[in-house]
């Protein structure tokens, strides 16, 4: 009779537990917000930055934080939806469709240059890896291509005439010319423009409903303007192998899905989900980071001091000393992965730990020093994975 009297009907008991849940989920809300906010509002006042679209997932569930705006003439604020440059970042995506081609059977990691580009043979390029554009190990190119080259007949004859300061596999030096090449060959491999296997192929395979190589008129405006050092509106110019290095347009909606893609969650298309997991293969050490396709990884819980190294000036103006692992390391959860990514208008910064299920988008409509980006997705990760 007593026990009769104590127990609580069904829907007592299910009303209980859905306000306590809605209760944590408040209060996880106000955490994620307080971390970005405590991070980033100094970022933006310090560097006079524009605008920012952040987002954030957490154990599967996404936070969308947007400060500022996306013209500074017209003040249209910055959303979820805002088009930003990513500038380095399209790297991965170029680093992924490479993976996706290998798992078709159109082109392997370990194949050299000149067998997809006939017209490099007999060149330096002969004894470079795929593989070596893809981890910025081909010998020494420089960061960006040259001025002077400007039509398909003039870097043809740049390649040609290339001569390597190291051999393939044993120095790193961040380079454009580089993946920008990967792109060219991945693309023929497939038998298709670049840009349509982008846009047409991978992106909507891997979710992303608002990602572009070219913006089309329809979403014009929703793409952020950037402001330069001089904080003159500009948007990146076309330019050889811009597309394959820096050339993809998206926003924070699309990139968290990206994230969360790259993180194991998520409904893709069993090949894509493959090739996105081979590009967490780490196949070099270069001074603090370990190398995979394009991602730059660390172990996880990871120092401050070690990821800001990796992502310094030294390591990407610099060429630096490259140790192959063998066998090279399989993907992992207990890492955190990140890439960085500037244009002339733009700075973006992309970090995850699978096994934390936690990820982070920083999108800024002005560059502003790696380090700051690095230091504040730390703090935010910090707060957050505790």
């Amino acid at each position: 009779m007593i026990a009769r009297l104590c127990r609580k009907p069904a829907f007592q008991v299910f009303a209980a537990a859905l306000s306590l849940s809605q209760a944590f989920a408040a209060e996880t809300d106000a955490k994620v917000r307080q971390a970005v906010d405590t991070a980033i509002k100094p970022v933006l006042e310090q560097y006079g930055i524009p605008g920012m679209a952040v987002g954030v997932t957490l154990d599967g569930k996404r936070y969308f934080i947007d400060y500022g705006f996306a013209a500074k003439d017209t003040k249209a604020p910055v959303a979820r939806d805002t088009l930003f440059e990513l500038g380095s970042i399209s790297k991965t995506f170029t680093a992924t469709l490479v993976t996706y081609a290998e798992g078709e059977g159109k082109l392997s990691l370990n194949d050299k240059v000149s067998q997809h580009l006939p017209e490099l043979k007999g060149s330096a390029l002969d004894d470079v890896r795929l593989l070596d554009l893809a981890t910025h190990t081909a010998g020494g190119f420089p960061l960006q291509l040259p001025a002077e080259v400007k039509d398909q007949k003039q870097l043809t004859a740049y390649f040609r005439a290339w001569k390597p300061k190291a051999q393939p596999g044993t120095s790193r030096a961040y380079a454009n010319p580089s993946i920008g090449l990967l792109g060219v060959i991945a693309a023929k491999a497939m038998g298709a423009p670049f840009e349509t296997l982008m846009e047409k192929r991978l992106f909507p395979e891997l979710g992303l409903k608002r990602t572009y190589i070219t913006v089309p008129a329809a979403q014009m405006s929703a793409y952020a303007w950037g402001y330069n050092r001089d904080n003159r509106p500009v948007r990146v110019n076309p330019a050889l192998l811009g597309n394959e290095a820096y050339g993809v347009k998206s926003n924070a909606v699309d990139m968290i899905q990206f994230v969360e893609v790259n993180m194991g969650m998520g409904q893709v298309p069993a090949k894509t989900a493959r090739a996105v997991t081979a590009t967490h293969i780490g196949y070099f050490r270069s001074g603090e980071l370990i190398q995979d396709l394009i991602w730059e990884q660390y172990p996880y819980p990871v120092a401050l001091e070690k990821i800001a190294a990796g992502n310094s000036g030294v390591m990407i103006y610099n060429a630096n000393p490259a140790t192959a692992i063998e066998p090279p390391m399989p993907p992992r959860g207990d890492v955190i992965l990140n890439k960085t990514g500037s244009t002339g208008g733009f700075g973006a910064y992309v970090a995850y730990v699978p096994d934390k299920k936690l990820g982070i988008v920083m999108l800024a409509n002005k560059g502003y020093p790696n380090e700051a980006r690095v230091k504040a997705a730390h703090k935010i990760f910090s707060q957050l994975s505790q």
